[in-house]
């Protein structure tokens, strides 16, 4: 059974899990499939905006297909969540990505 598969497994008993969601995520962007892993990502952001990895992976994506715009508000607000979550290192590799975009 491949990983896709088996996460999908995983999240039909637990259809709220951000982790399970965020690696399926990932999943889809080893298959090149950048729509589907962005609607999984913006889902896990609009159902746990605590979920600090996402944002840094979904502004990526978007950074790599051309979507600078949205990449930089999505850096953006993650930033303001690692702030308010007092998570420093996730805070910084977003402003870092976040400066290379924007400078």
């Amino acid at each position: 059974m491949d990983r896709i598969t088996k996460l999908k497994d995983f999240l039909q008993a637990n259809p709220r899990d951000s982790f399970l969601k965020h690696a399926l995520a990932l999943e889809y962007i080893k298959f090149e499939d950048d729509r589907t892993a962005r609607e999984i990502f913006e889902e896990i952001l609009t159902q746990d905006p605590g979920y600090i990895g996402s944002y840094y992976h979904l502004a990526k994506l978007l950074e790599r297909t051309g979507d600078t715009n949205a990449a930089i508000q999505w850096y953006e607000k993650g930033m303001e969540a690692a702030k308010k979550a007092g998570d420093n290192h996730a805070f910084g590799e977003l402003r870092s990505a976040h400066e290379e975009l924007t400078f």
